[in-house]
Parts: structure tokens; C-alpha cells; sequence
């Protein structure tokens, strides 16, 4: 099964083909009737991108206000909080790691399943030392066999491998030429967490990013505009929440876009500004040094060359040899699959 997800990870997908073949790959393991992929913004821990494989958009978006502001047991993010980064909702729980059995939490979670046909639920969220990379979703059909301990731990086996599989991904189909620019533009999602209002910059960008143009699934603008308004809410009451800014890549979108959130009154319960912009420079660098597993240093060394900074420059700023500088930077253009400094600057939008 991980061969098969290594292999997997160089290719190019459109809409939900992603999901498709991780299910593929891991139903001799683990068993399942649907599957949902998301991945992360490793650096603010918010959803970026995701992936559904007979897995209704309408459960995933009657999901999410439990997950930001309800009693969901396992939202990611108390899952993330957990030593082991599995969540069972419906199936044969341990003792030691379920919510109560009557605790609200858990049984609006089954409710939203059992509205949907679901009857259990096994999340798997994808960490590892460096940052949350996604977060991996089964169901199994109502009346079904439940999910139990054995398959959590077949499950959380298979991180790495999703890991790899999401950060290949994110840094596939990076744009080596200048895209037509597109301002800024800001959404007004109300107290509903529907849609207001919209600039007509607004209006441009989700045209251009429009499934019917590009590789994104068809439910994907319904459910990321209610997942970043629902991050935003819940990361003002609970700042220790992952901050509401997302970065798809060009993958995912044929462009890479921020989405950042913001509420406009003290206490999140009102309108939500939603804000769409060019994934580009210092907006980007953080996201595309985790996705391309660079190091602290080599951050620090690509932000000084994107600053249009000389290499000896680097090295005296740094305290620093110029050959380390230089052997630093031959591992960034390494890492990133560029072939030198002004391609590396292309690709970060410079």
C-alpha cells in the first residue's frame, strides 16, 4: 500500500481523483464505504485543499460547525491535541480515549452521520515533527461493520506515506511563468456563514478559480468558504486554534491563492471578511519552505535572495562563510527543482 501511495505521488490529479486512489490503496487495510483528504497549511494548521471519495460535500459541510464551534469530540483540532492522532466517532472505541457516551458532543456527531447513511467515523490527522500536513477521513455505512482499535492502528501506521503523498502534491505544477495579476479582493460572509457581499475583485477571483477552469472538485468554493469563516470564529475565542489562512497550491487551483479570514466585531458572531489574493513572496515563503522541507537556514537564505540580496551579502548578514551560503543555496534549488536563482525567484512570484 505505500508503494502504491509513493508512486502515486509525481502524478497529476484532477477534481477528486486524489481520493479515489487513496482509496484504492488502503481499502485492503482498512476497509471503508468513503473517504475525505484535506490538506493543511502546515505553518497555520488551516485547511488548504481537499479531496472527497463518496463522501457527501453536504455531510462534510454539516460537519464543520461542529468541528470550529460545536462539541464534535474529535474536530482536528482536538485531535491534534491527542498523544495518538486517531478520532473514532460511532465505532468500537477504547474506554480510555472516548468522549462519554452520552456527552452531547458525541451524539450530535452520530446524528450528522446517521442523517447522511454513515454509521461511524475514523479520522487520522496527519502530523509529524515539522507541522499538520492533512487530515484523513472513513465511513463505513450505517448497519455495517463498526471501525474499531485495530483499524485506528492500522490506519495511524499509514501517515508517513500520506504525508510524502499531500507534500508531493502541494509542490507539483509549481508556475514557472507570470500568471495575468488579480487585486486583492474581500468577501462578506454574514452571521449564517453565508455569502453578502463581494468586491468585484472578489468576483474576478472566483471566476479564475472556478472548478469548470481548473482542477479543483465542484463543491470545493461551498465548502472552503464556510471552513475558513468557521476557522476564523473559532480562532477568535480560541487563539491556540490554527489561524484562519490558508494557501492552496497551483496544483489544486492552477494558481496558488491566500484565503485569509478575519471577523469584523469582538465577539466572531457577526460578518466575516474574507479576503483572496496571490499566494506570492513573503505571504508564500513560510508554506513553501515546509512543503519543500527546507530547513530554518535555508528559510533565512531564500528570504535574503528574494530581498534581491548578493550571496556575499548573505554570508556577512549570517556570520557565515560564502561557501556555506553557496552550499546552501545548491540545496534549496535542489529541494525546490529549480535550476537557479531567478527561477527560484519565479517561482515565489517575484
Amino acid at each position: 500500500m505505500a508503494r502504491r501511495l509513493e508512486a502515486a505521488a509525481g502524478e497529476r490529479f484532477v477534481r477528486d481523483e486524489l481520493a479515489e486512489l487513496v482509496s484504492r490503496a488502503i481499502g485492503p487495510c482498512v476497509a471503508h464505504d468513503g473517504l475525505r483528504l484535506f490538506g493543511m497549511n502546515p505553518v497555520t494548521g488551516a485547511v488548504s485543499f481537499g479531496f472527497l471519495h463518496t463522501f457527501s460535500p453536504g455531510l462534510v459541510r454539516d460537519q464543520l460547525y461542529e468541528s470550529y464551534l460545536g462539541d464534535d469530540p474529535f474536530s482536528p483540532v482536538d485531535v491534534a491535541r491527542l498523544p495518538a492522532p486517531v478520532g473514532l466517532i460511532g465505532g468500537d472505541e477504547r474506554p480510555d480515549q472516548a468522549p462519554p457516551p452520552r456527552s452531547p458532543g458525541r451524539r450530535r456527531a452520530l446524528e450528522i452521520l446517521t442523517a447522511h447513511g454513515a454509521g461511524c467515523e475514523l479520522r487520522l490527522l496527519l502530523r509529524d515533527g515539522r507541522g499538520l500536513w492533512g487530515l484523513l477521513s472513513l465511513l463505513r455505512s450505517e448497519g455495517g461493520r463498526a471501525f474499531g482499535p485495530d483499524d485506528a492502528e492500522r490506519l495511524s501506521r499509514i501517515s508517513p506515506p500520506l504525508i510524502t503523498l499531500l507534500r508531493r502534491y502541494a509542490t507539483a505544477g509549481e508556475p514557472r511563468t507570470a500568471r495575468p495579476y488579480l487585486p486583492a479582493g474581500v468577501v462578506i460572509v454574514g452571521a449564517d456563514n453565508e455569502v453578502r457581499s463581494l468586491t468585484p475583485e472578489a468576483r474576478a477571483w472566483l471566476g479564475e478559480i472556478d472548478p469548470a477552469h481548473g482542477m479543483a472538485p465542484e463543491w470545493m468554493p461551498m465548502v472552503s468558504m464556510r471552513e475558513i469563516t468557521l476557522a476564523a470564529r473559532r480562532h477568535l475565542i480560541d487563539p491556540s486554534a490554527p489561524a484562519p489562512v490558508a494557501c492552496s497550491p497551483a496544483a489544486f487551483l492552477g494558481r496558488r491563492v491566500a484565503v485569509h479570514a478575519q471577523p469584523l466585531d469582538a465577539d466572531g458572531t457577526g460578518d466575516v471578511a474574507v479576503m483572496l489574493q496571490e499566494a506570492t513572496g513573503d505571504l508564500l515563503l513560510p508554506v513553501f519552505s515546509a512543503w519543500h522541507g527546507l530547513t530554518a537556514r535555508e528559510r533565512q537564505i531564500v528570504q535574503h535572495l528574494h530581498s534581491g540580496a548578493a550571496p556575499k551579502q548573505i554570508a556577512r548578514s549570517l556570520s557565515v562563510s560564502l561557501h556555506t551560503v553557496n552550499t546552501h543555496v545548491k540545496t534549496v534549488f535542489r529541494k525546490t527543482g529549480v535550476s537557479g536563482r531567478d527561477e527560484l525567484l519565479a517561482t515565489l512570484g517575484a
